[in-house]
């Protein structure tokens, strides 16, 4: 366990669908490192997560809506996978919009398996190298991006992975990416 997040707050932003271990294991990292974590999504109440895309998991609290949330008011963005919930998010006028937001302001931003459908929604991966899930790749080519096949990718704030395998090489460079703030702003 580390500091290298102490004092940072991390916006987390999920929906209905999500894969239980792309929001676990990565909330779980950053909050080892010092980071508070708050959970926005586009409903109140709680959210559902999944195993596998197909098993009901735990549910887990909103902090808040993402309508009602700021980027000013976070350091970081995690947006994990799971085909149902950036397939919500990314139909959600306030969720694009704070997705956009978010990396436009050069903050940095850990991005899981499907979750780049959102970021494909929001129109930020134009010129971008990412790395998804094979399925959303076409997609993120389609938007103007490069798609890798790594563990990890770090390009300008984002950082993007495959998958839930890929998740011990993703939480550490989130955790590495976020305690650097600013300093890979945007191109």
């Amino acid at each position: 366990m580390t500091n290298a997040l102490t004092g940072r707050r991390v916006a987390v932003l999920a929906a209905d669908g999500v894969e239980q271990v792309e929001l676990v294991e990565p909330v779980k990292a950053v909050r080892a490192a010092g980071a508070t974590t708050e959970l926005l999504s586009i409903d109140d109440g709680s959210i559902q997560a999944m195993n596998h895309d197909v098993e009901k998991a735990d549910t887990f609290p909103v902090d808040k809506k993402v309508a009602e949330a700021a980027v000013d008011d976070y350091d970081a963005l995690i947006l994990p996978g799971g085909t149902t919930n950036p397939d919500k998010l990314r139909m959600d006028a306030d969720a694009v919009a704070f997705v956009r937001a978010f990396v436009e302001s050069g903050k940095p931003v850990g991005v899981i398996c499907h979750g780049p459908w959102t970021l494909v929604e929001a129109d930020v991966v134009r010129g971008r190298t990412l790395t998804s899930w094979p399925s959303v790749r076409t997609d993120i080519r389609n938007a103007g991006g490069r798609v890798v096949d790594r563990e990890v990718v770090v390009d300008g704030n984002l950082t993007s992975s495959r998958n839930p395998d890929d998740l011990p090489a993703f939480c550490r460079e989130v955790v590495t990416q976020f305690a650097q703030g600013r300093l890979h702003a945007a191109t």
